[in-house]
Parts: C-alpha cells; sequence; structure tokens
C-alpha cells in the first residue's frame, strides 16, 4: 500500500497565491489524505480563500513565524508522510507521487526536498525573475544528498520527523538549515529535481537585500560550529564570490581617498573577475536562458545581493565576538509554544 501523505500549508498574508496553491495540491496524481492549512495570523483574506476548498485550517492566534506554522501542522496530520509546501509554491502534477516514489525506493532517505522553476509563478518584475533565475540554479547545480533541508517544498517521513522533533521556532529564517543538519545527521536527505514547484519569489530589491543579509548573519554560528560548508546550497564557490565582491567594494570605496588610484583600482578589478569567475557557469545558464542584455542585469543585481550577504556575514562575525548567547544559537533545543485554533 502507498504510503499517506499528509500535506502542511503554512500561510501569512498570502490571499494572492493561496488559491493557487491548493488548487495544484488538489489536481496531484497522488491525491493527499489531508491537507492542512496553518493561518499563521493573516490580516488579508487568507481564510476566506482557504475556507473554498476541502481542507482543515489551523490558526495559530499571531505570527509567529513559518517554524511554529509547520509545527502545528504537523502535530495534528496523521500521514505516513508529511509534505511541507509553502503557501506561495505552486505545486507540478507529480510532485507528490515523485516525493513518495523516491522515499519507497530508497529507505536511507528521511527526507526529499524538491526545486523551483526557473521562471516565477507570477511575474511581477525583473528583480523576481533574477530571483528565479538565480535560486532555480542554485539548487538545481546542489541535486543529491545535501545536508541543509528546502521545506517549503519537502517531504519527511512521520517516523524521521517524530525522531527529529520539531522545528526549531525561535530561529526565524534560518530553521530550515538547523533542521537540515539535524536530519542529515541520521538519515539521508535527498535534494531532487523530480520534485517541482513554482514560486511566487521576491520583486523587489531592497526587502530581497535585507532578507538575505539578515539569514547570512544568523547563519554564522553555525558555520564556525561546523568549521565546515555545508553540502548543497552553500558551496565554496559562493563562499569565494562574497569575499570577491566584499573585496572589490572595499578597494572602490577607498579609491577617492587613495594616494594613488593604482592600487584600489587594480584590487576592485581583480575582486570584480573573481567574483564573475566564482559563478561563471551560473552565467552560462543566465544567457542560455535570457540572453546577453539580461545576464548584464542579472549580474548587477547579484552583485548587489552578494555584497548584502557579505555585509550580513560581516555582521555576525562581530556578534559572535560579542556575544555569547548569539554564538550558541544553534545549541538551543528546539521548542513549540502554544497550540492553535480550528476554522
Amino acid at each position: 500500500m502507498s504510503p499517506t501523505v499528509s500535506v502542511i500549508i503554512p500561510n501569512y498574508n498570502y490571499e494572492k497565491t493561496l488559491g493557487l496553491c491548493l488548487s495544484a495540491v488538489y489536481d496531484q496524481t497522488h491525491r493527499p489524505a489531508e491537507v492542512i492549512v496553518v493561518d499563521d495570523g493573516s490580516t488579508d483574506g487568507s481564510l476566506a480563500i482557504a475556507a473554498r476548498f476541502p481542507c482543515t485550517v489551523l490558526t495559530s492566534g499571531s505570527n509567529r513565524g513559518v517554524a511554529a506554522a509547520r509545527n502545528l501542522g504537523a502535530a495534528r496530520a496523521t500521514g505516513d508522510v508529511l509534505f511541507f509546501l509553502d503557501s506561495d509554491v505552486v505545486l507540478h502534477r507529480d510532485a507528490i507521487a515523485q516525493a513518495v516514489r523516491l522515499l519507497e525506493r530508497d529507505p536511507s532517505l528521511g527526507s526529499v526536498c524538491g526545486i523551483y522553476t526557473p521562471a516565477p509563478l507570477i511575474r511581477d518584475s525583473l528583480v523576481e525573475e533574477y530571483r528565479s533565475l538565480q535560486a532555480h540554479y542554485w539548487r538545481r547545480s546542489s541535486v543529491g544528498l545535501v545536508n541543509v533541508g528546502f521545506f517549503s517544498l519537502g517531504a519527511v517521513r512521520r517516523t524521521v520527523f517524530e525522531e527529529i522533533g520539531p522545528f526549531n521556532e525561535r530561529l526565524w529564517q534560518t530553521e530550515e538549515v538547523d533542521y537540515g543538519q539535524r536530519l542529515s545527521r541520521r538519515h539521508g536527505l535527498l535534494l531532487t529535481d523530480k520534485v517541482v514547484g513554482r514560486h511566487d519569489d521576491d520583486d523587489a530589491l531592497w526587502p530581497l537585500m535585507r532578507k538575505l543579509a539578515r539569514r547570512a548573519r544568523l547563519r554564522v554560528p553555525l558555520y564556525l560550529r561546523r568549521r565546515r560548508f555545508m553540502t548543497g546550497f552553500e558551496t565554496r564557490n559562493r563562499a569565494l564570490g562574497v569575499l570577491a565582491a566584499a573585496v572589490s567594494a572595499a578597494a572602490l570605496l577607498t579609491w577617492p581617498a587613495a594616494p594613488s588610484p593604482v592600487v584600489p583600482g587594480a584590487v576592485a578589478l581583480a575582486g570584480l573577475a573573481a567574483f564573475a569567475a566564482s559563478d561563471r557557469d551560473m552565467y552560462r545558464f543566465v544567457r542560455r536562458e535570457r540572453g546577453t542584455a539580461f545576464l548584464a542585469y542579472f549580474l548587477a543585481v547579484h552583485y548587489l545581493v552578494t555584497l548584502s550577504i557579505a555585509s550580513g556575514v560581516a555582521a555576525g562575525l562581530v556578534r559572535c565576538a560579542v556575544s555569547a548567547e548569539f554564538r550558541g544559537l544553534y545549541d538551543t533545543a528546539p521548542v513549540t509554544v502554544g497550540g492553535a485554533g480550528e476554522r
């Protein structure tokens, strides 16, 4: 008998895409046994949209974060497989079937996570098109066994979830990194391009830069503790690109005050060249997908985004130097807070 699947969808103010998300879930070739929407204190029309579908709707009562919403849904779920899906993702029709097939085929796997398409779910801006291409390539190039989770589009065996424990609700925006590390120490965590969804990604540059800077800052204690790069997603090439972008920006900032412009100019050019070389395969992919003109735009935006990540890493290093509490951020036991109401 095929495993039963519980789809768990955290939602916070995503009336824009929640209907599309749920429609795709109910159109799957492997029908889920239950669909649980956990509304995390939405103030828009999300609850009215969820009410149009035969799903269970839980309410957290306030905006407590995606980790808390997933934990509430998992506590209520009864399926053999917990399929976590964000409300801004629309599944390909065979996504659940593919995840179940991979888990059935390999008992060593505790979790299977999927990737996003290179085109956004809704085309809102060029920034969103940049982000969708970058996120697609980043994940597709990491396909295989990884140790960083991707639970906006990922299935976990119920027995494994019970063994590993809940998502840590203290870790806003980095709970997936923590959970992937915890899970992969005991079970296989597979990133696959067989499980696919279309994502409504970030469509404005400044909020995207702030989000990625915050995530980078919060990941520093984990990097320092592990003393190794994470497999999948976080690669040495990406780290070198961040360092190269930071060096080039520092050189450009000191250029006007330098006694001679030659040295900072040479350093800036070398940094920019190293930045471009660190992700040259991604740039080839972008040019094939969108052409040379869009590649120029992509490079400029990616440079700014990478600088925001560098600023986050720098802030995280400073915070680690002065705060024992911050250094021990990932030492805290996973917690769950409060309960859920039902609509």
